[in-house]
């Protein structure tokens, strides 16, 4: 899907206005928990929940931090991974 956004003129004059446009889009969805961290990356190109953790701390948004659910999802799939065979 396609979405053309008119900016105004202040702001096409910088860098990437639509990559910037796109990021912001990307954090007040994860911020409002309309979406979630993967998908928030995701429309930003990224492949893992790290870059786009790093791109909210780079911003320094911290009030999403890591929480006990991220902490159990990082579990589950610790224990899904193949065993090492060294």
């Amino acid at each position: 899907m396609e979405i053309t956004v008119d900016l105004p003129n202040d702001l096409i004059q910088r860098p990437d206005p639509a990559r910037e446009a796109l990021e912001a889009l990307a954090i007040a969805g994860y911020r409002s928990g309309k979406l979630s961290a993967h998908q928030a990356g995701s429309l930003l190109g990224f492949t893992s929940r790290f870059q786009f953790e790093g791109l909210l701390k780079s911003r320094n948004i911290f009030d999403q931090a890591y929480g006990p659910e991220d902490l159990s999802d990082d579990v589950k799939t610790f224990h899904e991974l193949p065993e090492s065979t060294e």
